[in-house]
Parts: C-alpha cells; structure tokens; sequence
C-alpha cells in the first residue's frame, strides 16, 4: 500500500517536472522572441533617430536661410520707405532715375517673390515633418506601452512561475520528509515481519513434522478403510446420493406454487378472450340471431369453441410439475420430468394460435370491408391484426426456450449445463415480450371499443361483449406482467440452484443416472428409516437390559433378605425343641421358599434365579464385563474419528499457514524490491530537484538581468522620445511665431 502511494506521488512528480520543463520552454522561446523584438526596435529607434537629426539639421539651415531672408525683406523695405519720399522730391527732375528706381523694384519684387514662395515650401515641407514626426511620435508611444504592458505580463508570469516553483519546492520538500518517516516505518515493519516469518517458519516446521506424521497414518487407515473411490469419476458421481437440502426443496416448491397460481390466472385470461371473441363473431359484423355469418367466421366460430381443450392442459401441466416437487425430492432440470409435459401441452396450444391466426386476421379484414367501418376503425383493425402475429411470436418464442429447459429431464446431450443461465434469461426476455404484446393489445382494442361504440348500429349486446373482451385483455395484461416480474426476480436463484447436485461434480450426466439417484435417494431414506427403527429397537433393548439388571438385583436382595429370615426361623425352631414345631417349621420355611423363588424367576425372565446356584451372579457379572468394555470401544471408536477429523482439520490449517506463508515471502520480496525501487526513485528525483532548481534560479535571474537591460533601453528610448518631443514643440513655436 505504502509502496503504491510511493509510486502515485513520483509519478505526479514526474509529471509536474515535466509540465514545468515545458512551461520553461515556452518562457525561453518568449524570452528569444522579446529579445528579437527589443533589438528590431532599437534598430528602428536608431533610424527614426538618424532621421529626425537629419530633419532637425535640415530644419536648422532653413531657419538660418528664413531669418536672412527676413532680415534681407527688412532692408528692402527700409530702402523703398527711404526711395519714395526722395522719389516724390525728384519726381520731375529725374525720369532716368525713376526709370532706374522701377527697374530695381522689379527686380526686388522678383527676389521677394522667389524668397515667398521658397519660404512657402519650407513652410510645407516643416509641416509634412512635424506631422510625420507626430505620426512617428505616436506610433512609437503605443509600441512603447505595449512592451510595457508585455512587460508586465512576462513579470507577472515570472513571478507566478517563481511562486510555483517555490511551492513546487517547499512541497517536494515536505513529501521528502513524508517519505523518509513512511520508510523508516516501512523498515520496522519489514524487521517485524521478518521475525514473524521465522517465527512462522518454527512453527511451520513443527507442524509439517507433526502432520506428516498424522497424514501417513491417515492415509494408512484411508487405504486400508476406503476400497472404492466413487468421486473420482463424474458417471459414478452423478450416482450418488447429494446432501439433502430441505430449505431449497421447501423455496424450490414455493416458488412452484406462485408459478401455478399465476399460470391459473393466464389461463382463466386465454380462456374469457377466446369465449368472448367466439360470442363477438355472432354477433358482428353480422348478428346471427337476424342474418347468416360469412363462412370463414363460422368456421372461425367452430376453432374458437375448442379453445377450453388446450388451454386447460396447460393449467394441468403446470399443477402435475408442482405436485412433482416436494419436501424428499431432488429439483433440478435433469429430475423435473413433468416439465416435458408442461412443454408439451404449451406446443399443442401453440398449434391452436396458429390455426386460427389466419381466420382472425380475415375476419378483421371482413371488418374493415364492411361500410360502417371507418379510417380510424381500419388504422385499429390493422393494429390488432399486427397484434395477434406478435402474440402467437411471442408465445412461439417461450414455447422454444421451455422446450429447452425441458431437454435434459429426457435427452442426455439435449442442452448443455453452461447454456442454461442464457436459457433462462430468455424466457425472462419473453415474458417480458408477452408482457408488452398485451399491452399494445389491451391499448388498441379499447380504442377499437371505443370507436365502435360510437357507431349508429352498435348494440347493448356488442358494446357488453367488447368490454368484457376488454376485461379480459385486461386480466391477461395484469397477468403476464405479474408472470414476467416473478420469473425476473427468481432467475438469479433458478441459475444458482442448477448447481445443486452431487458432491465434487458438475451435475447429473444424464436423465437415467438423475432417475437412478432418485431410487437411490428412495432407498436411502428407507435404509435410513430403518436404521433408525434399529436405534429405537437398540433403545429399547438397553432400557430393558438395564431394567433386567435393576430387577436382578432387586432378586439378590429378596433371596439374601429370605435367607437371613430362614436362618432367623431356623434359629427359633432350635430354642424350641418340639419335633413337631419343628416339622411345622421346616415346611413353612419350604413353602415360603418356594415362593420367593417363585417371585424371584418372575421378576428376572430372561435369567432365572435359583438359590442353591451361583450362575446368576457369574451371568450377571459377565454382563457388566461386558458392556463395560462395549462402551469403551464405542467411546474408543468414536475418539478416534474425532482424532481422525481433528487431523485433517490440522492438515488444511497446515497448507494454509504454509500458502500464507508463502505468499508473505513473495509480499516480502516485493516490498524490498519496491523498497529498493522507492529509495532509487527517492534519490533520483532529489538529484533532479537540485538540479532542476539550480536551473530555476539561473534562468530566473537571466530573466531578471534581461528585463532590468530592456526597462534600461525603455527608459532611454523615453528619454529620447521626451527630448524630441520638447524639440519639435519649440521647433514648432518658432516655426509659428516666424
């Protein structure tokens, strides 16, 4: 037991390594992967990066290019402020200078022209990059709260497989110490067996020594004793005599009872529906009293009428099979002869069912064809014709596994003893199957009644005989779910009981060997009858004998009494010295002799007591004698069966102790195997617990270092993101205040 817990827990070991090798498969694959993606991101970083300073140089030069321009537009404007007053002084002396101060002016409004519309596409190109840098900006964020938020999931997930794995631990750990405790209890026990064992063995020894002993002289009364063994072969066995079993007799026969009452009520059931159904065909479809019916129910009519002539034989059957057993029989299927006659006149009735299936179904196909006769009336006509088929199936059907059952009361190898338990189980089935047939019957015909009483030319004398039809329908279906429950519930005790029979043997070979043992068994209870007529005779002989001797003593008493009265008489006759009184004397005395001696051979019959012999008292000393040492060899006799069975009893009890003991030594071998296979499995796993948390901590820490680098490079990549940020915002304020 403490073995097989051993093995549950290094097997569920195993398995949570082994799920925790995976697992640390899946965090490494992950823990590749988000170094791949860390360094794929700082390389796309390090472009952006590159990028935005080449933007940023680019967007320097083009300020420096703007605020020259600006300052250029300044000094034009001053210039021109400074030209149109002058231009309003000299406005009639010069042509030549207004036609040179134009020229100029076209030329600035040129340049100015080209400055605007390059400031216009400066302008253009800044927004194009602050919306690509926004867009880059953006991008970047989410990206950078999604490694974020793995982040945080791969903690998570390392620390809950770093709290696992510390549970895993504390829990080995502690199933460690649950193991080391349950071996060192295992040692004990494995000491304390082996000191019983040799215990045992001590034992063992001398109980062999003594039985074997005990067996040799055993078997030397069994050869001398025992000149036939009729056991040993199965067609001298099935001969003898089986121990008499009054209870299975006494159920055997209950159980026969209930079978016949409810066999009674089937037949009672059969016989109503066959009557009834005859006075239903005279009347419908066409009344008889008013009209002539067709031929075929007349015929129909005149097969109905014999019903009574085989359904009764079955009624019959079933009473003989019960009369046949009784309180001194032995029941089983080989000696139930009456069976056969019960299969028998079940055959013949199921001859009847067929003769007259085919009138039935015409005479409801006359039914149908008749003009009352309606949709629905047809759809229950036809009901009932499929009805009766599965009915007389049915009863086909029982009839064929009753005939089987029947078989080994009259054939030898009509059916096998291993097919019986299957046989029964079908006529269960079947009963069951009858059961359900009367069902649908019983359903269908009070929907046909029901019908036909609506009808405009029913009579009070159809609608009578439909409902005691119906009754009857009624009655079989009650009956033949009662039959059916009954078998179901006795078929387990009808399976067991076929194993009654005679002793160290399978059973009966053959119906002759079952009726041989049966006059057998006749014999027996006559030999055993007398034998106990010879123990009341042998009663009666030792009372009387002891009454004798009572009486034979009673005499010694009366005649040693009559003596010392004789010598009393004498003794008085003496101090008398009359011859006369003393002839007187002596012929009373011999009269009264006479009569005690008399009395004496009345009272002992057999042994007749004499006073001037001693016979008697030698007789009834050899007597004494002799019962005496009778009674010791009866005591001595029956000592030594005891003595006998006490031996054989110890026999068994030995080979017993010896199996047990030899079992012991394999459950103690297979302990120390399992022992030895624990400790190594004990070992093992230590070994692999060590080394599998050494790799624990060094992937958890490679764990920790990586993501301690990549919050770094997080933080940087903040940093830097920030600093672009504060840039393009005072790029852009510039941008706009210009």
């Amino acid at each position: 037991m403490a073995s097989a817990e051993l093995q549950g827990k290094y097997q569920k070991l195993a398995q949570e390594y082994s799920k925790l090798r995976a697992q640390n498969q899946v965090l490494k694959k992950g823990v590749v992967d988000e170094q791949a993606n860390s360094a794929a991101l700082k390389e796309q970083l390090k472009m952006k990066d590159q990028s935005l300073r080449k933007l940023q140089q680019e967007m320097d030069s083009l300020t420096f290019r703007n605020l020259q321009l600006a300052k250029r537009v300044e000094l034009l404007q001053d210039e021109l402020a400074l030209s149109e007053p002058r231009g309003k002084k000299n406005k009639k002396s010069g042509e030549s200078s207004s036609q040179l101060s134009q020229e100029q002016k076209s030329v600035f409004d040129e340049d100015l022209q080209k400055k605007i519309e390059e400031n216009e596409r400066l302008h253009i190109q800044f927004f194009e990059a602050d919306e690509q840098h926004k867009h880059v900006e953006a991008e970047l964020r989410s990206r950078l709260a999604t490694l974020e938020m793995e982040a945080a999931q791969h903690q998570a997930v390392v620390d809950g497989l770093t709290r696992k794995y510390m549970e895993t631990i504390e829990k080995l750990q502690n199933d460690k110490a649950k193991l080391e405790v349950k071996s060192q209890t295992l040692e004990k026990d494995a000491k304390e067996c082996r000191l019983r064992t040799e215990e045992c063995q001590l034992q063992l020894k001398n109980l062999h020594e003594d039985l074997s002993s005990r067996l040799e002289e055993s078997l030397s009364i069994i050869n001398e004793k025992v000149p036939f063994n009729d056991t040993k072969y199965s067609q001298y066995n099935a001969l003898n005599v089986p121990v008499h079993n009054r209870r299975h007799q006494l159920k055997m026969r209950d159980i026969a009872g209930q079978a016949l009452a409810f066999v009674q009520d089937l037949v009672k059931g059969l016989l109503n529906f066959h009557t009834y159904t005859e006075q239903r065909i005279q009347i419908f479809p066409v009344d008889s009293a008013i009209d002539t019916i067709s031929p075929l129910n007349q015929k129909f009519s005149q097969y109905l009428h014999e019903n009574a002539s085989y359904v009764r034989p079955l009624e019959e059957g079933m009473l003989h099979l019960f009369e046949s057993i009784t309180e001194d029989t032995v029941t089983v299927l080989e000696t139930t002869v009456k069976l056969k006659t019960f299969s028998e006149h079940l055959t013949s009735y199921i001859c009847f069912l067929r003769k007259i299936l085919p009138y039935q179904l015409k005479s409801l196909e006359e039914e149908c064809e008749a003009s009352l006769c309606t949709s629905a009336l047809r759809a229950r006509n036809l009901e009932l014709s499929q009805d009766m088929k599965k009915m007389t199936a049915v009863f086909e059907k029982l009839q064929t596994y009753i005939g089987l059952l029947a078989l080994p009361s009259t054939e030898p190898d009509g059916l096998l003893r291993t097919n019986y338990s299957s046989v029964l189980t079908n006529v269960g089935a079947a009963l069951h199957g009858f059961h359900d047939v009367m069902k649908d019957i019983s359903k269908h015909y009070s929907q046909k009644a029901t019908i036909e009483h609506e009808l405009p030319t029913a009579t009070q004398k159809l609608i009578t005989t439909n409902d005691c039809i119906l009754s009857s329908v009624v009655a079989l279906t009650n009956g033949a779910g009662k039959i059916a429950s009954f078998f179901s519930n006795n078929v387990d005790y009808f399976v067991a009981s076929l194993s009654y029979g005679p002793k160290t043997a399978s059973g009966f070979i053959s119906p002759l060997s079952a009726e041989c043992m049966l006059q057998y068994k006749k014999k027996a209870a006559a030999y055993m009858k007398a034998l106990r007529k010879v123990q009341q005779s042998l009663e009666k002989i030792s009372k009387l004998e002891q009454e004798k001797e009572h009486w034979m003593l009673e005499a010694q008493l009366a005649k040693i009494k009559l003596e010392k009265e004789n010598q009393r008489t004498a003794d008085k006759l003496k101090s008398t010295s009359s011859g006369q009184a003393v002839g007187v004397a002596q012929e009373g005395v011999a009269v009264v002799t006479a009569a005690g001696q008399e009395d004496a051979s009345a009272k002992a019959v057999p042994v007749p007591v004499h006073s001037t012999s001693l016979a008697p008292d030698v007789e009834s000393r050899e007597d004494l004698i002799r019962n005496h040492y009778m009674a010791r060899i009866v005591e001595l006799t029956s000592q030594l069966q005891l003595a006998d069975s006490k031996s054989v009893h110890f026999y068994a009890e030995c080979r017993a102790l010896s199996k047990r003991l030899a079992l012991a030594e394999k459950s103690k071998e297979a302990l120390a195997e399992e022992m030895k296979v624990a400790s190594q499995n004990n070992s093992r796993l230590q070994d692999e617990l060590t080394t599998t948390k050494r790799s624990y901590e060094d992937q958890l820490s490679m764990m920790s270092d990586h993501l301690c680098s990549m919050n770094e490079t997080l933080s940087k990549q903040r940093e830097e993101i920030d600093t672009l940020k504060m840039s393009s915002k005072g790029n852009s304020k510039k941008n706009k205040s210009r």
